[in-house]
């Protein structure tokens, strides 16, 4: 399986304008959004009608039996994460407190207290001419992680696949770190402006760790010229193959807008997308159905 993880230290470096625009190239018959917090590739990829809903279940927490309980407190007195409080002359657990540590399991006498898992997230299946995977993490939920690695399993579960395109989130989370993992090549996505800069040596730092083969593309790299000089140079001095630059195009926003790929457009940013997509893949030679 040759699997390209797009990503990008930051968020709004275009990191998915990228990803949904080598979709469309490629024809790719396998791809995930691996952006729980946001994901959004969706929207320009047609994808919107029948996913098939899978509820994802993360880690336990604690669920007090009101029934059994003795109302003693002493299950509040060991909370260190102050996730239980008293309400109505009731102990109840504040789900998103709660670290699923299980102390107050041990130290209730009255053994009213499960650890029961919650739902973390829903991942979405869309299964028309090719298979999309993508997922929501709940709001305040952890194990990120984990959603990521389950997105990838669903993605190729009894599904033979030689090619996909990963859209990654942004930053060097927990979720980046998951989706690095069985992953060939890494397209770094950075925009020419201090943050970008900084971010994208973090994102290096990280896939230099995981041993994963990388590349860099610089977004909108014409709005800073000293910038843009200055990616280039650090490529150059650290032996990192710099892919290509795509100028800023208003087009790429109105594409988004009406729900399409940029690559549907013929424009600046367009064709600079093209050339380094062909550029990839002369370079890495990934097979792809209907070459």
């Amino acid at each position: 399986m040759n699997e390209w993880l797009i990503l990008s230290g930051k968020g709004g470096t275009g990191k998915t304008t990228v990803a949904s625009a080598f979709i469309h190239l490629s024809q790719v018959d396998a791809y995930a959004d691996c952006d729980i917090d946001a994901p959004n590739l969706h929207l320009t990829t047609g994808n919107h009608e029948n996913p098939v809903r899978i509820p994802f279940y993360g880690m336990e927490k604690a669920l007090i039996n009101q029934e059994k309980c003795y109302r003693c407190g002493l299950c509040r007195a060991h909370c260190r994460f102050h996730a239980i409080n008293l309400v109505n002359h009731q102990y109840v657990i504040d789900t998103h407190a709660c670290e699923g540590c299980a102390v107050c399991t041990l130290v209730c006498s009255a053994d009213a207290i499960d650890m029961v898992k919650q739902q973390g997230g829903v991942i979405s299946q869309y299964k028309n001419q090719n298979r999309f995977v993508t997922a929501t993490l709940t709001m305040g939920s952890q194990h990120s992680g984990l959603l990521v690695s389950e997105v990838k399993k669903q993605l190729y579960a009894s599904y033979d696949s030689i090619f996909s395109i990963i859209d990654g989130s942004p930053g060097i989370g927990c979720p980046v770190q998951a989706s690095m993992v069985g992953s060939k090549l890494g397209i770094f996505v950075t925009e020419p402006s201090e943050s970008g800069y900084s971010d994208l040596m973090r994102l290096i730092e990280m896939a230099q760790k995981y041993r994963l083969e990388f590349t860099v593309i610089i977004n909108k790299a014409d709005i800073s010229e000293v910038l843009t000089k200055k990616i280039t140079q650090m490529c150059q001095d650290n032996h990192i193959f710099l892919a290509g630059v795509i100028p800023y195009d208003n087009t790429c926003s109105k594409a988004i807008n009406l729900g399409k790929s940029v690559i549907e457009y013929e424009s600046p940013a367009s064709n600079a997308i093209k050339e380094i997509y062909l550029k990839l893949m002369n370079k890495y030679n990934n097979k792809i159905k209907g070459e």
